[in-house]
Protein backbone atom coordinates (compact mmCIF):
# COMPACT_ATOMS: atom_id res chain seq x y z
CA UNK A 1 0.00 0.00 0.00
CA UNK A 2 1.18 3.52 -0.74
CA UNK A 3 1.74 6.31 1.73
CA UNK A 4 1.82 10.08 1.89
CA UNK A 5 5.08 11.16 3.52
CA UNK A 6 5.01 14.66 5.02
CA UNK A 7 8.39 16.38 5.36
CA UNK A 8 9.52 19.80 6.48
CA UNK A 9 11.64 21.77 4.03
CA UNK A 10 13.34 25.16 4.41
CA UNK A 11 10.35 27.11 3.15
CA UNK A 12 7.50 25.05 4.70
CA UNK A 13 6.01 21.59 4.54
CA UNK A 14 5.27 19.24 1.63
CA UNK A 15 4.25 15.67 0.86
CA UNK A 16 5.36 12.90 -1.44
CA UNK A 17 3.06 10.06 -2.37
CA UNK A 18 5.11 6.87 -2.38
CA UNK A 19 4.13 3.54 -3.94
CA UNK A 20 4.40 0.33 -1.92
CA UNK A 21 7.92 -0.16 -3.35
CA UNK A 22 9.03 3.19 -1.88
CA UNK A 23 9.22 5.02 -5.20
CA UNK A 24 7.92 8.60 -5.24
CA UNK A 25 4.98 8.78 -7.64
CA UNK A 26 3.81 12.33 -6.91
CA UNK A 27 4.95 15.42 -5.01
CA UNK A 28 3.13 18.47 -3.72
CA UNK A 29 3.88 22.15 -3.65
CA UNK A 30 5.37 23.59 -0.45
CA UNK A 31 2.66 24.56 2.03
CA UNK A 32 2.96 27.08 4.86
CA UNK A 33 1.36 24.81 7.48
CA UNK A 34 0.76 21.15 8.24
CA UNK A 35 -3.00 21.78 8.14
CA UNK A 36 -2.72 23.12 4.58
CA UNK A 37 -0.57 20.14 3.61
CA UNK A 38 -3.17 17.72 5.00
CA UNK A 39 -5.86 19.52 2.98
CA UNK A 40 -3.68 19.02 -0.10
CA UNK A 41 -3.47 15.29 0.62
CA UNK A 42 -7.26 15.09 0.96
CA UNK A 43 -7.61 16.93 -2.34
CA UNK A 44 -5.33 14.41 -4.07
CA UNK A 45 -7.32 11.52 -2.56
CA UNK A 46 -10.60 13.02 -3.72
CA UNK A 47 -9.55 14.15 -7.18
CA UNK A 48 -7.16 11.42 -8.37
CA UNK A 49 -9.80 8.73 -8.78
CA UNK A 50 -12.21 10.79 -10.92
CA UNK A 51 -9.65 12.87 -12.78
CA UNK A 52 -9.84 12.71 -16.55
CA UNK A 53 -6.74 12.45 -18.72
CA UNK A 54 -5.61 15.32 -20.97
CA UNK A 55 -2.76 14.17 -23.20
CA UNK A 56 -1.00 17.36 -24.26
CA UNK A 57 1.65 15.38 -26.15
CA UNK A 58 -0.64 14.76 -29.12
CA UNK A 59 -1.49 17.30 -31.78
CA UNK A 60 -4.91 18.98 -31.40
CA UNK A 61 -5.42 17.31 -28.01
CA UNK A 62 -8.88 17.49 -26.47
CA UNK A 63 -9.11 19.82 -23.48
CA UNK A 64 -10.98 18.23 -20.60
CA UNK A 65 -12.50 19.75 -17.48
CA UNK A 66 -10.94 19.58 -14.03
CA UNK A 67 -10.14 17.51 -12.12
CA UNK A 68 -7.63 16.13 -14.58
CA UNK A 69 -4.20 14.68 -15.09
CA UNK A 70 -2.29 16.67 -17.69
CA UNK A 71 0.38 14.66 -19.51
CA UNK A 72 3.01 16.79 -21.24
CA UNK A 73 6.57 16.71 -22.57
CA UNK A 74 9.16 18.78 -20.69
CA UNK A 75 12.06 20.72 -22.21
CA UNK A 76 14.24 17.58 -22.16
CA UNK A 77 11.62 15.68 -24.16
CA UNK A 78 10.61 13.48 -21.22
CA UNK A 79 7.04 12.87 -20.10
CA UNK A 80 5.52 14.39 -16.97
CA UNK A 81 2.10 14.81 -15.44
CA UNK A 82 0.37 17.17 -13.07
CA UNK A 83 -2.89 16.62 -11.22
CA UNK A 84 -5.24 19.58 -11.18
CA UNK A 85 -8.11 19.90 -8.72
CA UNK A 86 -11.63 21.01 -9.67
CA UNK A 87 -10.60 24.66 -9.15
CA UNK A 88 -7.66 24.31 -11.59
CA UNK A 89 -4.95 24.38 -8.90
CA UNK A 90 -2.04 21.96 -9.38
CA UNK A 91 -2.17 19.63 -6.36
CA UNK A 92 0.48 17.08 -7.34
CA UNK A 93 3.20 16.61 -9.95
CA UNK A 94 5.06 13.57 -11.17
CA UNK A 95 8.69 12.80 -11.82
CA UNK A 96 9.97 12.73 -15.41
CA UNK A 97 9.57 9.53 -17.41
CA UNK A 98 11.46 8.47 -20.53
CA UNK A 99 8.34 6.99 -22.17
CA UNK A 100 4.66 7.93 -22.22
CA UNK A 101 3.51 4.43 -21.17
CA UNK A 102 5.67 4.75 -18.03
CA UNK A 103 4.14 8.15 -17.30
CA UNK A 104 0.62 6.70 -17.69
CA UNK A 105 1.56 3.88 -15.30
CA UNK A 106 2.57 6.54 -12.77
CA UNK A 107 -0.89 8.09 -13.06
CA UNK A 108 -2.55 4.71 -12.59
CA UNK A 109 -0.38 4.13 -9.53
CA UNK A 110 -1.68 7.38 -8.02
CA UNK A 111 -5.29 6.38 -8.75
CA UNK A 112 -4.65 3.06 -7.02
CA UNK A 113 -2.55 4.24 -4.06
CA UNK A 114 -3.88 7.68 -3.10
CA UNK A 115 -7.36 6.84 -1.75
CA UNK A 116 -6.18 4.50 1.03
CA UNK A 117 -2.59 5.66 1.53
CA UNK A 118 -1.60 6.23 5.14
CA UNK A 119 -0.14 9.60 6.16
CA UNK A 120 3.23 9.57 7.92
CA UNK A 121 5.46 12.43 9.09
CA UNK A 122 9.21 12.31 8.67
Amino acid sequence: MGKFVITEVKSGIKFNLKASNGEIIASSEVYTSEAACLKGIESVRKNAVDAKLEDQTVENFEKVTNPKFEVYADKAGEYRFRLKARNGEIIATGESYKTKPSCLKGIESIRKNAPDAEVVKQ
